[in-house]
């Protein structure tokens, strides 16, 4: 049932309140009047949306009043319509109107008209339209001049001067009869001039950068292109030159003797480092057949696969040569092929039934360790004919979804939640039986006997000679078998239908043998034996009780081996380590486990293909669009661009981004600068928004179809698509609970638990979908975006300027001038006084140049407060000045500090380009008296500013990098990037020359040791860290603003200022010091004491408490859970059942935010209990 947010309000509503999602109205009582029902109706704002009225029946006055509101309502609407007819006027009145050409100006596109009367209030709008800040008030401004006829009349004329950041400055209009007259003429002569220089539209309204209007239609609420909201699905490329028809050869069983040509390529696998596990040495060998030779660049790309903690697999494809196959021989490798990707990936398939999908063609194939002239002859003929032509398979127990109900969550990987489970018995009665609960394969609790009347184990013979183990044979579920053979084979149990590798034989251990208690469990043996075991928990009755034990470990499923899995599960201090890497075994009855078909090694080694296929498939795309950009970059690098960080993977595009976005808007800053030099900074911005938004970039990579190269999803094998092996989901369990061994599984031995391994996630994220997402995956807009501006970086790194240009334009952005297209510097026409005034010596020497025009510096440092004396403002340098200083910066970062990851880059160029750190700079070089300004509010500020500032350079080793405790004037940050603009223009546009000059004027540069972290951010990570909830809660009292800080409900910090953000600033700051002090003085008791019961260790002190004195493990119970979604609260409670003294008393923690804490809350109660009721003795005995 659908949601809808309800609002009651009184007729107080009919005005003032505005909700544009408003899409129904409900009106009980009656309007009184026409304007109260009008104000009513325009609350429902939403298109399309309702307005409906509550009518008494039979009420005439109501139906009276209801018609007179609606008839009032058509004639405003008529009468608003019929405005500007003039035809209703009388004729003298429209002889009045001067409509002579010098009286007014119209635009024939549009008929867009200005006359005398219109053109003063126009100019005034288009003034108040122009680009300023509260220190600069902009208006036209008029000077009349007399002019005395020939017998003693007087005539006028108006000389206008505009701000100096409008088009031009001064125009003269002509000689008129009145003063009056003489304004109007000068303002429709300025309204001319300002259409034809592009100032106004053809509408004749100010100008305020391309695109004005062109809005795309979107529906409130829903997310706009370009964001990351805004999601959608794309299909999964797959690269050309994986295409053959040659997969689809042999599907009616040819036995054609035809040759087919195919390329094989070898799976080269080198280990780095070593492991304790002998299973990881033992893989067998693999090689990859395609129907194309492959580029020399995926050849060249070494993979590195994180196949355990200590050890690194570095994999490559080495060309083996052509091979040339018959049609029969093609089907014996996709037979033997299916077979082991079903396996492997788990998807239960027939090679005689599988689909083939031309576009995705390659073969994995099992080659010997001797090389051959002949890649033919590497073939393991005998091992696929041994494969594909056993009867095995006829066993459903032996396939990759045994044909049992069982049901199992066996797996999760990256989101996919599958239950694989036994269907024929999933109500237990299909073969007559007597009904039985069957659970997960994982401690499933299943009925031998109806497993083997369905006929997938055949009958045991209780006949056994003692003959058979004497001459070293054991009595398998299926068959007899040497136990020197099962060594390194893969067993199935029939009882579960789990597959383990099997690891030895135990000959001193049998059925009879005790069944081991689960680790730290002190109460009685709830099983005597290996056999008592199975006939509980199974209902298995055990024939052969004398043979001796299987040791095996679990076959686990395919992993992701391209995300480094290990980074952050290494031991901490403290933990056990020897446990990191330990390996569980399990103890299997031989009777109750068949041979399966394929080999460990096999298996072993193919788990790692899908991960080296998916690097091949992204680098062949990789290629491929290398190929259609047609610029030399390394493919590995244009990989780089096209891998999101969702992937989880040793490489992103994010480092790149940063520098594609910042090369992009000064390229796109410096072609608007140039190509429109009457165009103010205002115009500029929104035009380069037009060129350079998420929105206009997420559009040019749907033209390129640059979605089918993007990989987004961290790769998952169990959604990948192996050719002739789909994925296969399960519906009816994707909301199942994550569970890689159930809680019913055998205790003790017989479950291997694989902790290094264990990788689960079932949160969705970009890239991931529910259902088969082998062909589709969902991409945000902006990672679209995103990736383009990768691109951009990635081709400026490996080309310079040249590479990146070709990129923009092969991408659709055109922002290249060709050197005639520039226009010459403008003159300047500066007054001598304005030349006097400026000391240029002590200017330039701060900067370290020489200005050959000097008209640049001075527009640098002129404000928009100063009266125009033929010196435009710096707003348009600012404009190119902030894009080159914004490129310089992150290109020195970019390749400074290689090693960087992206998100701590990103805090760098963050902290080096804001205006804060800017206005810093121009006062520690005292640029700021060199401000050519005309406002006292400004001048003040400016004060006051520099005071606090010099407060902060006496601080010794202090720079905050424009994270300190004052606000800056935006002016003063402006000046640095219109000066960086200036000497841009000095120089004839070379980078390298700003670079040269604003280097050393920006030192000391930030570095990774120098970053600080905005007390905000800092404070954030810190309460997320430790899972405490953190509110701001904010007043204001007159001009102060007042920021209190809560963490878990509790103040710890206050801060006021004028301006709410730097009050929020101040009060994190405050709360910061006030968490530090606390935590410093608690450590320092914590010493004093020698109690290491801190937050850390408390739950596993208590647990090594009880190990040592021989309890049980201590009883948890949720007490409370409730409070609102962002200020959760958990009450728990704990005890401990002693062996003497029995059950202590319940010892109740404080509310937490998270479960862990409110655990170790009550641990600490109950660890204090125990202290002092069951004292330990010194030799540690109770």
């Amino acid at each position: 049932m659908a949601e809808v947010t309800l609002l009651v309000a009184t007729s107080v509503a009919e005005e003032g309140l505005d909700i544009r999602q408003c899409n129904v109205v409900i009106r009980f009582d009656l309007a009184k009047t026409v304007l109260a029902y009008v104000q009513s109706r325009g609350r429902a704002r939403k298109p399309g949306s309702d307005y409906i009225l509550m009518v008494e029946r039979e009420n005439l006055a109501h139906e009276t009043f209801l018609r007179n509101a609606r008839n009032s309502e058509e004639t405003l609407r008529k009468e608003a319509i019929e405005r500007t007819d003039l035809s209703h006027l009388d004729g003298t009145l429209l002889n009045s109107i001067d409509t002579s050409p010098d009286s007014m100006y119209q635009v024939e596109s549009t008929g867009a008209v200005v006359s005398l009367n219109s053109a003063v209030g126009l100019v005034h709008f288009y003034c108040s339209q122009l680009p300023s800040d509260r220190y600069s008030i902009l208006r036209p401004e008029f000077i009349m001049q007399k002019h005395e006829k020939p017998g003693g009349s007087m005539e006028y004329s108006c000389k206008l001067q505009l701000p100096c950041n409008a088009p031009f400055e001064k125009l003269e209009g002509p000689i008129c009869g009145s003063i009056r007259l003489a304004q109007q003429a000068v303002c429709l002569a300025a309204c001319k001039k300002l259409h034809e220089m592009n100032a106004f539209t053809d509408m004749l309204l100010p100008d305020r950068g391309s695109g004005e209007g062109e809005k795309t239609e979107q529906n409130e609420g829903d997310p706009l292109p370009g964001t990351a909201r805004h999601r959608e699905f794309y299909p999964e490329g797959v690269a050309e030159i994986l295409r053959g028809e040659w997969i689809l050869c042999g599907r009616d069983g040819c036995q054609s003797t035809q040759f087919i040509k195919l390329y094989m390529y070898s799976v080269n696998c080198v280990d780095v480092g070593a492991s304790k596990d002998p299973f990881l040495a033992q893989l067998s060998n693999f090689s990859i057949i395609f129907g194309s030779e492959l580029d020399a660049e995926v050849l060249s790309t070494p993979m590195d696969l994180f196949v355990a903690r200590t050890m690194i697999t570095k994999a490559s494809l080495v060309f083996r040569g052509p091979i040339e196959v018959t049609e029969s021989q093609l089907v014996l490798l996709k037979s033997f092929h299916v077979r082991l990707m079903s396996i492997v990936l788990d998807v239960d398939v027939d090679p005689s039934t599988t689909p083939w999908d031309p576009a995705k063609a390659y073969l994995f194939v099992p080659v010997g360790t001797e090389k051959c002239t002949d890649a033919l002859r590497e073939i393991d003929w005998t091992l696929v004919n041994s494969i594909v032509n056993t009867d095995a398979w006829n066993n459903p127990l032996q396939k990759a979804r045994p044909d049992v109900y069982l049901g199992t969550n066996e797996r999760t990987l990256g989101g996919d939640k599958r239950e694989y489970g036994f269907g024929k018995l999933r109500n237990g009665t299909a073969f007559g039986q007597k009904a039985h609960p069957t659970y997960g394969i994982r401690g499933a609790i299943a009925d031998f006997d109806i497993v083997k009347a369905s006929g997938l184990v055949p009958s045991r013979d209780r006949g056994y000679s003692s003959d058979y183990q004497n001459q070293g044979k054991l009595f398998m579920a299926d068959s007899c078998w040497d136990a020197k053979d099962l060594s390194g084979m893969v067993v199935t149990a029939a009882h579960s239908g789990k597959r383990f590798y099997v690891d030895c034989i135990c000959y001193n251990m049998n059925a009879e043998n005790s069944f081991p208690r689960k680790e730290g469990y002190l109460g009685p043996l709830e099983y005597s034996s290996y056999a008592d075991y199975y006939k509980q928990k199974y209902g298995v009755e055990l024939v052969y009780k004398k043979q001796p034990l299987i040791r095996a470990r679990g076959v686990s499923y395919c992993k992701n081996l391209l995300s480094p899995r290990f980074e952050h599960s290494e031991a901490r201090e403290g933990d056990f380590s020897e446990n990191v890497d330990k390996t569980y075994y399990v103890y299997l009855p031989p009777e109750l486990c068949l041979v399966h078909p394929l080999p460990g090694s096999l298996i072993r080694g193919a788990q790692r293909l899908p991960s080296i296929m998916r690097r091949v498939e992204s680098m062949l795309l990789a290629v491929q669009l290398k190929e259609t950009i047609d610029y030399p970059v390394p493919a590995v690098k244009i990989l780089e661009a096209l891998t999101a960080a969702s992937c989880q993977e040793t490489f992103c595009y994010e480092r790149a981004e940063l520098l594609g976005d910042a090369y992009l808007k000064w390229v796109v800053s410096r072609f608007l600068f140039l190509k429109y030099p009457q165009k103010h900074e205002g115009q500029l911005t929104r035009m380069r928004q037009q060129m350079v938004s998420n929105m206009v970039l997420y559009q040019f990579a749907l033209n390129k179809t640059l979605q089918s190269y993007i990989q987004a999803d961290r790769f998952a094998p169990s959604r990948w698509a192996a050719p002739g092996v789909l994925p296969v989901f399960d519906e009816e369990t994707r909301e199942s609970e994550p569970s890689i061994f159930g809680e019913g599984s055998i205790p003790g031995n017989e479950v291997q638990k694989d902790y290094d391994d264990d990788y689960t996630d079932s949160i969705q994220e970009e890239g991931e979908i529910d259902g088969d997402s082998s062909c589709y995956r969902v991409l945000s807009s902006k990672t679209l975006a995103d990736v383009v501006e990768a691109l951009i970086g990635v081709y400026y790194v490996a080309g310079g300027k040249i590479a990146a240009n070709h990129l923009m334009k092969w991408i659709g952005i055109h922002a290249e001038l060709d050197p005639q297209e520039i226009p010459p510097p403008k003159p300047y026409n500066i007054p001598e006084s304005i030349l006097k005034g400026i000391d240029f010596e002590t200017l330039e020497g701060i900067l370290g140049m020489k200005f050959q025009n000097k008209g640049f510096i001075i527009e640098a440092i002129t404000h928009a407060s100063r009266p125009s004396s033929g010196v435009s403002c710096y707003q348009r340098l600012e404009f190119v000045g902030d894009a080159v200083l914004d490129h310089l910066i992150t290109k020195h970062l970019f390749f400074t500090y290689t090693d960087l990851p992206p998100g701590r880059l990103t805090d760098l160029r963050a902290a080096a380009v804001n205006n804060e750190n800017f206005a810093r700079v121009a006062v520690r070089r005292k640029l700021h008296g060199h401000l050519r300004h005309g406002s006292s509010a400004l001048e003040k500020q400016i004060r006051e500013f520099v005071k606090d500032v010099r407060e902060e350079i006496s601080k010794s080793g202090f720079n905050s990098f424009g994270l300190g405790d004052c606000k800056a004037p935006k002016v003063l940050g402006d000046i640095i990037e219109s000066i960086a603009g200036a000497v841009f223009l000095d120089s004839g546009y070379d980078t390298s020359a700003v670079w040269k000059v604003f280097q050393p004027l920006l030192e000391p540069l930030v570095t990774p040791e120098t970053l600080p972290m905005h007390p905000i951010r800092e404070l954030q990570e810190r309460c997320q860290q430790q899972a405490e909830g953190l509110e701001y809660k904010a007043s204001r009292a007159g001009n102060v603003a007042t920021v209190e800080v809560f963490v878990d409900g509790v103040q710890i910090g206050v801060a006021q200022n004028p301006q709410k953000k730097m009050a929020q600033k101040l009060a994190a700051r405050n709360a910061l010091v006030v968490l530090k002090e606390k935590e410093t003085a608690a450590k320092k008791e914590t010493e004093k004491d020698g109690d290491k019961n801190n937050a850390g260790f408390t739950r596993q002190t208590l647990n090594d408490t009880c190990l040592r004195r021989q309890w049980p493990m201590p009883q948890y119970r949720c007490i409370n859970e409730g409070g609102p979604a962002h200020a959760k609260r958990f009450v728990y409670a704990v005890r401990v059942n002693t062996s003497d003294r029995g059950w202590t008393d319940e010892c109740v923690g404080e509310p937490m935010p998270s479960v862990k804490k409110a655990k170790d809350s009550a641990a600490m109660l109950l660890l204090e209990l125990l202290n002092r009721s069951f004292p330990e003795k010194p030799d540690g005995k109770k």
